[in-house]
């Protein structure tokens, strides 16, 4: 599950390119929403999946969606349609393991819930944020544009998603991965719609712009939004959230194989260490003798 959630997540810089030049990016991700749902209710329909019973959790999906699609997306995309280059905006989302682990750290601070977050872990983290910095360090001087627009877009899609995944985790009680994200995408298509109107580009009905809305809802949205929900309901915070540390690199093979981009020795160390520092974070602690 966790190789197939990088593979998949990976591919979203790959769909941007594709698909932001013939859309703007709130009214393409508005479009991702309610298709998206549309898909959930008819596979809920055929499987008879079960709603969750309080209101309560209701509320928590809904803040949820908020915060790792509406929020989360919306930063990233409208970033990338500004200007800003995919290296820089995956380097500044990818600070998101380590704002996980130094939340939980706190957290966990002279209590004995939650959990801790090793010394190995640490070292893993290091190393993940290192390989990291490689990985995309030949995307900058190569004209990418920083703006204070640009910039805050991109802070603010990290500090969501690391709210949002932290928040699941603390409040989700275990609920049928479909029915869930109906909520959460119907609460960011709530969030979302609204500022879309306030675009004023047109959409370019090509080729281009329905492959790319297709992959995004199909694969994106039912595949890896999905995945994540449930890698984040069955492990801790901080391992899940390692995993992210992958999609950089990844990302880089899947560009040089479809659009011929180099990968150089720097980016072949850079996964090297960041795959290193993933296994090191996600082990299983050896159990203490008695």
């Amino acid at each position: 599950m966790p190789a197939v959630f990088v593979l998949i997540w990976s591919t979203g810089f790959i769909v941007a390119k594709y698909g932001l030049p013939y859309a703007p990016p709130l009214t393409f991700l508005a479009i991702r929403y309610f298709l998206s749902i549309v898909c959930f209710l008819v596979w809920i329909v055929l499987a008879r999946a079960a709603w969750p019973q309080s209101r309560q959790q209701w509320l928590h999906l809904a803040v949820t969606g908020v915060l790792m699609h509406a929020a989360y997306l919306g930063g990233v995309w409208v970033a990338v349609k500004a200007g800003m280059g995919s290296g820089l905006t995956a380097l500044i989302v990818g600070l998101q393991p380590v704002l996980t682990a130094l939340w939980v750290s706190w957290v966990a601070q002279g209590s004995d819930e939650g959990t801790r977050v090793s010394g190995r872990q640490w070292a893993g983290l290091g190393l993940g944020l290192g390989g990291l910095l490689l990985v995309v360090s030949r995307k900058f001087g190569t004209g990418t544009e920083v703006t204070a627009v640009t910039l805050a877009c991109t802070v603010f899609a990290l500090i969501s998603i690391t709210a949002g995944t932290l928040y699941q985790k603390r409040f989700m009680k275990p609920t049928d991965v479909r029915t869930a994200n109906v909520i959460q995408l119907a609460a960011a298509f709530v969030v979302t719609l609204p500022l879309a109107f306030f675009e004023t580009e047109a959409i370019t009905w090509n080729a281009h712009f329905l492959g790319a809305m297709a992959w995004s809802v199909l694969a994106l949205t039912l595949g890896g939004s999905s995945l994540l929900y449930l890698l984040i309901q069955r492990g801790a915070a901080t391992s899940v959230t390692s995993l992210l540390y992958l999609v950089p690199p990844t990302t880089a093979l899947m560009a040089w194989l479809l659009f011929d981009e180099p990968i150089t020795v720097t980016t072949v160390i850079g996964t090297a260490l960041t795959a290193l520092g993933v296994s090191l974070v996600v082990r299983p602690a050896k159990p203490q003798a008695a």
